[in-house]
């Protein structure tokens, strides 16, 4: 491994929770962290690649060809601190002899939890709710005032049935009652004890039977090209309507501008999101819908499961520099 006298050479794209940048500074005292937290743009991720032999990055870093591809790299590693890795392009990576790594597992429960949050606020019309108490419109208790509808009997679809999938339909079912059905294109594992979903959940054939089943559509499936806007126009329309669509997945697995205009006619009663197409850009129809709850990315955002993620990441990154296999190796 290159990096001479002082050591490997590490990079850090975005700041880390500080037992994570402590660790790195104990292993490694030249680290170059990112003091001001701000997102590198492409010349200094080129620029990463041709300084470090590992850079430890985050999903708002994209890894082009035309950065990947770039002259001088001598980077060996990215050591990326989540699951998704939408945002490094596989085979210019592997074209240019960099190894990728992500974080898996370790953010199942708690971005599960952020799913069932949207769910139980678009439903229940709690964004809604909590603004116009604050804009002092509230005037007290009336019978039939902000009416949202109950979450027992309804019936969640699953998209994606990995581990945040099952994870999801598990708290749905147990929780709060719902009546769990799901489709993955590929069979996942379903056999793994730690993570199974309810045991009368009901897989669907088809996403469409899944849409027509579902008063609350859940998106848990990896960013691929085969998913970018899986929810589009022609999908919306088979939702049931008045039905509820929630994303803690990929932002572009959803055609923003058609869930716009579905939304517009309502034919959805809402929706619930925490990732973006234009991410962190927000579409800013959607802004503008009391009917839609919308959080900054947030799927893994406690102290704990970021805190996990990093160590995982640096887990990989000790086991690449002393010559072993990256337990999570994409």
């Amino acid at each position: 491994m290159s990096g001479g006298a002082c050591g490997p050479q590490v990079v850090v794209t975005r700041r880390l929770p500080a037992p994570v940048e402590e660790a790195l500074r104990a292993r490694f005292p030249d680290v170059r962290l990112n003091a001001d937290d701000a997102a590198f743009t492409p010349e200094q991720l080129a620029q990463a690649l041709q300084e470090a032999d590992v850079v430890v990055t985050t999903v708002t870093d994209r890894w082009t060809p035309a950065v990947l591809g770039a002259s001088g790299v001598r980077a060996r590693l990215l050591a990326n601190v989540g699951v998704g890795v939408n945002h490094i392009d596989l085979a210019a990576a592997r074209a240019a002899g960099i190894t990728v790594t992500n974080t898996p597992d370790v953010l199942t429960e708690d971005t599960a939890d952020i799913a069932i949050a949207l769910v139980l606020m678009t439903l229940r019309r709690l964004g809604e709710g909590e603004r116009l108490l604050r804009a002092g419109i509230w005037t007290g208790l009336r019978p039939t005032f902000h009416l949202g509808r109950t979450l027992r009997g309804k019936v969640l679809g699953i998209v994606g049935y990995g581990r945040i999938g099952r994870a999801t339909a598990r708290i749905a079912a147990a929780g709060f009652g719902m009546r769990v059905v799901w489709h993955a294109p590929r069979d996942p594992r379903v056999d793994d004890p730690a993570t199974a979903g309810p045991p009368d959940a009901e897989r669907m054939p088809t996403l469409e039977a899944l849409l027509r089943a579902s008063d609350v559509v859940s998106l848990h499936c990896p960013a691929t090209p085969e998913t970018r806007h899986l929810v589009n126009a022609a999908t919306l329309a088979q939702m049931k309507p008045g039905a509820v669509l929630v994303n803690t997945a990929r932002g572009d697995v959803v055609d923003e501008a058609a869930l716009v205009a579905a939304l517009q006619a309502g034919a959805l009663a809402g929706a619930g999101l925490d990732v973006y197409e234009f991410e962190p850009r927000v579409t800013p129809a959607l802004l503008a819908m009391e009917q839609v709850v919308l959080l900054p990315h947030l799927g893994s955002a406690t102290v704990e499961t970021r805190s996990a993620m990093g160590m995982r990441a640096v887990a990989n990154l000790d086991a690449f520099l002393d010559g072993r296999p990256c337990p999570d190796a994409v």
